[in-house]
């Protein structure tokens, strides 16, 4: 009898163990490494389709002189796979929050309503936080490694401070809330699963 538990207690453990296999992923976002900004992504399977994604993203030193670009931020996700987990097309419903301090960034893009070319005179700091929706792929290019892409949309409200130049601490508005509606996720994931 105490034999039978006991090999029965190893197959359970040694099935238990084989169906744990493609059950994580830990990935980092090429686009973000890119811009210097430290990232990590950890994703487990909840079910045969369905996985949920937390992914973290870090930005605190100076790039060059008079150009600010400080941030952290959080994107929670749930993934729903249109066949198996962790490959092939999925769709997706993200949040995102975080804080930022960012300046002196040149540019005249003026996209959906909001004019970012104020960046280049003015430094913003302040808090984020919303959600949308995404799709993305998956490509299987090893036993443990994928590439994804991801592009989502939504909607992100923030609320910050106006300084009227990157270094300087003069304070022009306090506590302006704004509305963004557009891009809120772009993605190119390596990926490892395990």
């Amino acid at each position: 009898m105490r034999r039978n538990i006991i090999v029965s207690l190893v197959v359970f453990l040694f099935s238990a163990a084989a169906s744990a296999a493609q059950d994580y992923g830990v990935k980092t976002n090429l686009i973000y490494d890119l811009a210097s900004t430290v990232n990590v992504g950890l994703e487990y399977k909840l079910a045969d389709r369905w996985t949920f994604d937390m992914s973290g993203n870090y930005n605190g030193w100076t790039i060059k002189e008079g150009t600010r670009w400080k941030h952290w931020m959080l994107q929670p996700e749930v993934r729903f796979w249109n066949c198996d987990a962790f490959s092939g097309h999925f769709v997706a419903v993200h949040g995102v929050g975080g804080q930022y301090n960012v300046g002196g960034i040149r540019n005249d893009i003026r996209f959906l309503g909001t004019d970012f070319s104020q960046l280049t005179k003015y430094r913003f700091q302040g808090f984020c936080i919303g959600g949308g929706v995404a799709y993305g792929y998956a490509w299987i290019i090893g036993r443990h490694f994928n590439i994804e892409a991801e592009l989502g949309v939504g909607y992100i409200y923030t609320e910050y401070d106006k300084f009227n130049c990157v270094g300087c601490g003069k304070r022009v508005l306090t506590g302006q809330p704004a509305h963004y509606v557009g891009p809120t996720k772009a993605a190119i994931n390596l990926v490892y699963i395990f």
